[in-house]
């Protein structure tokens, strides 16, 4: 007999059905932004959308109506400042604050979203203003249930009598990007109330159509640091979220008087973004550090690490200037060994399942199906329930095939199988989640146990096979959530997936989606769902550089270790990262050879080495890479005429691109220290430019108090001044 499988998460009472038709997902309303926006500029009148009206009912019914303000309006940006900006490209990411929402989780992953500004663009289409073509439409793009759509808002936004933000708003007083944003997904799911209950996990999922990896801190694997290294260095959106604590009744916050503030400072149940992390050198010797950030704009840890830790004065005075922020704006820094102890969860999100996949290669192939489970046919429950209907749920014929131009093959392929259910009634918190699961058969065994006709006619397994044979998962946890994913390191055969409910005749749509290298996916029975089948290749694939950093670097540390019994990761010097960078093929730099000086190498080492050695550590490194690609990126759009060098107006421009703001007598000094005698930049001099611009303004914004100066001691200005 099969073993009970299932569900260990405490189980809600069934909602009844009450109905013999099957409810369909109510789909979100389609407009045409580009017709509502030309119709109203033909016409001179602002948008209004009665789709989701400025009133009472779209905010919601129930328990947050008691938090709003007597006289509450609702008015657009042009009558709360006078002058509001959509979107501030040269502000610092992290400028938004929740809210009366109690929607923490939809508020870290979109913060974790604002640290990679082309996936953002795709959710926040970045041509929208107040002032050039401005009839208050704005609109967003979410990945829905398998695929991207359009929502629109009209921009009236709720407010106080003191015309203050009710919801999501900037610290930055005119930037409203985020507030409409808030709308538009509360508008998607119902209303603003359907978002104070949520898992970060499908906010994530929302902003990218990715996949998520979550890792149980208790239980973390032993190369965590080596993860969480590959995430931050690659295109990947982390988040994370606490422990239920002991409430301290001491903190007084407005909009929060029933959350659970701890005495460390951390808020119990609770989600943050993860923003960074970074191996520090004590004199005791090197410690892993996570940054979080609180998405209230306020709250922080006050254990070890945090701001006002004495653990800062271990540090360089430069690593210690660099890193440290002393400002209650929700940011702090603490140990690996305290985040996996005072954190339950972490999320991570790619647009490619590679963070966890030890197989070569960029691309990926990425299978959709839809499917329904519908009472007295599909709705067959899970097997714990032995009532021989299992077989009835929909089944999925998956073909797992190796790679062939893989340079190594290895006995197993990475496959990681997404189910995610969804919610019939137009308001995503009306009706709890189902407990959803799927059990993972494999198929070899299929091939012995039925004549060659039942593979051919593509019919579903019956219930003998079912009763005799083990899943592959055979200790699948059963979860009330909106999607369930699991990661499998699966041999190339066939295999047969039943997505099913943990009780039958339950009844629901759903999606299953299949990332692996290479596959095949079709549904079994007569009923075959719409197929989306397509190869993904992210641009930015941590892979592309991970292979160069192996090839150069790898190199020059075997060479170190050659001639040293150091067992820790060696550094490189400025002579070693010349030969790194002059030896890499710089994509769409063919036309000629870029040439680092040692001086540049020099100029650069002294930038980032933090802890004051002389030389780069591996992380040093990969931060050095990361901005390198990011500024040739920026060089090549500005570098117009394909000279390999900027001008002082391409400069300007260049400058601007990437989000700082220089004033033109600093960019001309810039020209004038860093450039030819005719004042033009080569890559070479834009990357030492704007490595220095980048790493001084950190320093003023993490020693200012008032946003006006600077206190120095006279050795941490030597040190800052003069090895920088």
């Amino acid at each position: 007999s099969m073993p009970f499988l299932l569900c260990l998460k405490k189980k809600k009472a069934p909602v009844p059905l009450g109905r013999s038709i099957f409810q369909k997902h109510t789909p979100p309303i389609q407009q045409n932004y580009q017709a509502l926006l030309e119709s109203c500029l033909k016409n001179k009148h602002l948008f209004t959308d009665d789709t989701f009206p400025a009133h009472i009912s779209s905010i919601g019914t129930g328990a947050l109506l008691k938090k709003l303000p007597r006289n509450l309006q609702w008015k657009r940006p042009h009558a709360l400042h006078k002058s509001p900006v959509f979107y501030a490209a040269n502000r610092k990411q992290l400028d938004l604050c929740q809210g009366l929402v109690e929607n923490c989780w939809f508020l870290a992953a979109l913060e974790a979203l604002t640290f990679h500004q082309d996936i953002l663009a795709a959710v926040v289409p970045q041509n929208q203003s107040f002032e050039r073509k401005y009839v208050g439409i704005f609109h967003f793009r979410f990945w829905h249930f398998g695929e991207w759509i359009d929502v629109v808002v009209d921009d009236r936004l709720p407010v106080n009598e003191a015309g203050e933000l009710l919801f999501v708003s900037s610290v930055y007083k005119n930037v409203f990007w985020g507030a409409l944003l808030e709308k538009a997904y509360a508008k998607l799911y119902g209303s603003y109330e359907d978002l104070q209950i949520g898992q970060v996990s499908e906010a994530l999922v929302d902003f990218t159509g990715g996949v998520n990896t979550r890792i149980k801190l208790t239980e973390a694997p032993p190369d965590l640091w080596d993860i969480l290294t590959r995430a931050t260095y690659s295109r990947s959106l982390m988040c994370c979220q606490t422990h239920l604590g002991v409430y301290l009744p001491s903190v007084s916050l407005s909009f929060i008087q029933t959350t659970k503030v701890l005495k460390n400072g951390l808020v119990a149940g609770h989600a943050y973004t993860v923003t960074g992390i970074r191996k520090v050198t004590c004199q005791y010797g090197p410690e892993n550090l996570v940054r979080l950030r609180n998405p209230w704009g306020k709250i922080e840890w006050k254990g070890d690490w945090s701001d006002s830790s004495y653990k800062w004065e271990l540090l360089s005075p430069k690593e210690k200037i660099l890193l440290r922020k002393k400002k209650e704006d929700g940011e702090f820094w603490m140990s690996l060994r305290d985040f996996k102890i005072h954190f339950v969860d972490l999320v991570i999100c790619k647009l490619t399942p590679d963070l966890m996949s030890q197989e070569d290669g960029k691309k990926w192939m990425y299978s959709l199906k839809s499917g329904r489970w519908v009472k007295g046919s599909t709705a067959g429950g899970s097997l714990g329930f032995c009532n021989g209907n299992f077989w009835m749920n929909p089944q999925y014929w998956l073909n797992v095939l190796p790679v062939e131009d893989s340079k190594k093959s290895p006995s197993t392929c990475n496959v990681v199988i997404s189910l995610i259910q969804k919610h019939s009634t137009k308001h995503r918190n009306r009706a709890p989640h189902l407990f959803i699961g799927f059990l993972l058969y494999k198929n070899m065994i299929l091939l012995s146990f039925f004549p060659e006709q039942y593979q051919e006619s593509n019919r579903k397994l019956p219930p003998g096979f079912f009763t005799r044979h083990q899943p592959v998962n055979k200790h699948q946890v059963f979860l009330d959530e909106r999607e369930v994913t699991h990661d499998f390191h699966l041999e190339p055969c066939v295999y047969v997936i039943v997505p099913c409910t943990l009780e039958p005749q339950h009844e629901s749509e759903f999606i299953l989606r299949v990332f692996s290298r290479k596959h095949i996916l079709r549904e079994m029975g007569g009923n075959t769902s719409f197929t989306l089948s397509k190869e993904i290749v992210d641009r930015y694939e941590g892979k592309i550089w991970e292979d160069f950093f192996t090839k150069h670097f790898e190199q020059v540390k075997k060479k170190i270790l050659k001639f040293s019994s150091i067992s820790q990761d060696p550094e490189i010097n400025a002579v070693q990262l010349q030969r790194i960078l002059n030896n890499i093929s710089w994509r769409n730099f063919q036309s000629f050879r870029l040439n680092f000086s040692l001086y540049s190498c020099q100029g650069i080492l002294a930038l980032l080495d933090l802890n004051a050695t002389g030389t780069l550590s591996i992380q040093e490194f990969r931060v050095l890479w990361k901005r390198l690609l990011f500024y040739l990126e920026v060089f090549q759009k500005r570098d117009t005429n394909r000279s390999g060098k900027l001008d002082l107006v391409e400069l300007h421009a260049a400058v601007q691109e990437t989000g700082i703001s220089l004033s033109n007598e600093v960019c001309n000094l810039m020209a004038i220290r860093y450039g030819d005698p005719d004042l033009q930049i080569s890559f070479e001099s834009f990357v030492c430019f704007m490595l220095r611009v980048e790493i001084m303004g950190e320093a003023f914004r993490n020693l200012t108090q008032d946003g006006k100066g600077i206190y120095l001691r006279e050795s941490e200005w030597m040190m800052m001044t003069l090895y920088s």
